[in-house]
């Protein structure tokens, strides 16, 4: 009721940017390792659907070159590729796990700042569990949410994992609370 008397009367609340609730990220990995044993990887990645436009191609010129920069300052690398949909995958790799979370965030916000925030699907940060099985977190730009995913085979996944690891981070991440929007990546290129 708040909410439409507010836009009624013209009035706005500011509510925190979606994409920076990213950062959560940047501490929850620490209790995911050493609660749950879940190794961070040194690979992570941000895929988006780029648009045929010369002003996307400009907003791709500028990513490639704070990437370019960021990867000098940090030692990282990355790679982009393109998947069987037609997105575009940037995929880092890092040892340090911080500089991959503000590295995703700077390149989500670029997008952002060129009006192609609606373009950018999800943020995927792999772990290791202790049977050395790949575990993702993904993180959906559009709700400002994490969730998990556990890919186990062609198609396949271990959803009752996924919900016991949700629900054991609810504190530490912005975990999506609507199963539907837990939407799986069966081909995820690293």
């Amino acid at each position: 009721m708040r909410r439409f008397l507010d836009s009624l009367l013209g009035r706005s609340r500011p509510e925190p940017p979606k994409s920076e609730r990213i950062f959560a990220m940047a501490t929850a990995h620490v209790t995911m390792q050493t609660s749950f044993g879940l190794e961070p990887d040194r690979t992570a990645a941000i895929t988006f659907r780029p648009v045929s436009s010369g002003y996307f191609e400009q907003a791709a010129d500028e990513l490639n070159q704070l990437l370019e920069l960021s990867t000098g300052h940090t030692g990282s690398s990355y790679r982009t590729t393109t998947d069987n949909y037609g997105f575009d995958w940037i995929i880092l790799d890092d040892s340090d796990f911080e500089d991959m979370v503000a590295t995703i965030h700077v390149v989500s916000s670029t997008l952002m700042e060129h009006q192609f925030g609606d373009r950018i699907l999800a943020a995927l940060f792999r772990f290791r569990d202790r049977d050395d099985r790949a575990v993702y977190w993904f993180y959906n730009f559009r709700r400002g949410m994490f969730y998990p995913f556990i890919p186990t085979g062609k198609q396949e996944r271990d959803s009752a994992e996924e919900m016991r690891l949700a629900n054991l981070l609810d504190g530490e991440l912005p975990v999506d609370k609507d199963l539907e929007r837990w939407y799986p990546m069966w081909e995820i290129p690293f």
